[in-house]
């Protein structure tokens, strides 16, 4: 009976638990397509493919283009609401993430050193829209091709987010309310030819870090040729320098890369403290068409920088050491409250000594009188 209570009540936490991290979780979500919507029924797009698309099949922008070419793009955006929209519009390079998935909306990551042609240098647009309510216009973005020619890609991707989603509010009883955010991604891809490029990665470096305030090793690597990387495989491993024991390793499947961009690959360490010291790192990248790049590098991490990322791991129990100054702080307090202590009771002790000897010397005196005044009176008697 008492096993029966016990699921029905790990039910109803379970069934709690899940409730919380519904209510607390921020959604983001992010899609390529000819024609979409908000999410909220606030605004939907199409695109109006030119002639030099080549796939109207694609979903997204696919261009042939020309030296020095200028051309205008039209993005057809409609609002079917009620009430006046306003669309944020951002222009990205093509970037690879941590995880290894192309991001064309992210503009924290940097520009690779081999990227020639800057997507967000060509490809330009306005900042926002404002749709009133029913309206449908077409929103021009500008492609200004480079004057050089060249052969593989140049991609980014055009991010379209309704604004005001990111403002957070309270609610009565004062605890936070759900902020669904909705955004979407339009790739664009600009080619001159159709030359196949064969792809090609460099080393870059390897160091110690931090993802998501955990301790993590690093390796970065670039793809240096302006065609996408695909069905790669990444083993990583790292030993401490001159050691061939693997202190920390990670494989990942299914990567990609983006032209002329890095990544940052992440290798976790467990929850581990970093540790100042010379390191070696193993890494071999290999994808389905038989392409394969090996590098064993070494690095340092210092102790100023081991410091550092402990004190900000969240995951640590920060062991502070030893503080002898409050240790000799503590035991100065302690002798001199015993020293005290002894010099009370010795005053006490010495003012008792002096009282019983006062009492006696009394007494004795007393005795001493009593005895003359006896002596007297006897001789007044004989």
């Amino acid at each position: 009976m008492r096993l029966g209570i016990n699921k029905e009540r790990l039910l109803g936490l379970l069934a709690v638990i899940i409730c919380l991290m519904g209510f607390f979780v921020t959604d983001k979500a992010a899609a390529t397509s000819t024609s979409g919507n908000s999410g909220q029924g606030n605004f939907t797009y199409s695109l109006e493919y030119p002639e030099n698309q080549t796939d109207t099949s694609l979903g997204y922008y696919h261009l042939m283009m020309q030296p020095g070419q200028q051309q205008t793009l039209n993005l057809i955006m409609s609002n079917p609401s009620e009430t006046a929209v306003t669309v944020n519009l951002a222009l990205n390079g093509a970037k690879t993430n941590q995880n290894g998935v192309i991001e064309y909306a992210n503009s924290e990551i940097e520009n690779d050193a081999s990227l020639a042609f800057d997507f967000k240098d060509i490809v330009t647009g306005p900042n926002s829209v404002e749709l009133a309510p029913g309206e449908t216009k077409a929103v021009p973005l500008e492609i200004q091709m480079p004057e050089t020619s060249f052969d593989g890609v140049i991609a980014g991707g055009l991010q379209m987010m309704q604004a005001g989603q990111g403002e957070s509010s309270e609610n009565e009883s004062g605890g936070s309310t759900v902020i669904n955010q909705y955004a979407y991604v339009i790739s664009i891809l600009l080619q001159e030819t159709d030359v196949e490029l064969t792809p090609d990665l460099q080393w870059n470096q390897a160091y110690g870090g931090q993802s998501n305030y955990r301790n993590t090793m690093f390796v970065n690597f670039s793809n240096v040729v302006a065609t996408y990387v695909n069905n790669m495989t990444v083993d990583a491993q790292i030993t401490t320098q001159g050691s061939n024991e693997v202190l920390y390793e990670s494989r990942t499947t299914s990567i990609r890369m983006a032209p002329n961009s890095f990544i940052d690959y992440p290798i976790t360490m467990n929850g581990d403290r970093m540790e100042a010291g010379m390191y070696t790192a193993h890494v071999v990248v290999t994808t389905l068409t038989g392409e394969r790049w090996e590098w064993t590098e070494d690095f340092e991490i210092t102790e100023e920088e081991a410091t550092q990322y402990n004190e900000r791991d969240v995951g640590l129990v920060q062991d502070t050491g030893i503080d002898w100054k409050i240790i000799a702080a503590i035991a100065g307090g302690f002798l001199a409250v015993v020293l005290l202590v002894f010099i009370v009771v010795r005053q006490v002790r010495k003012n008792k000594k002096s009282k019983a000897k006062a009492v006696r010397t009394k007494k004795i005196s007393t005795n001493k009188k009593n005895s003359s005044k006896e002596t007297n009176t006897k001789r007044k008697q004989s």
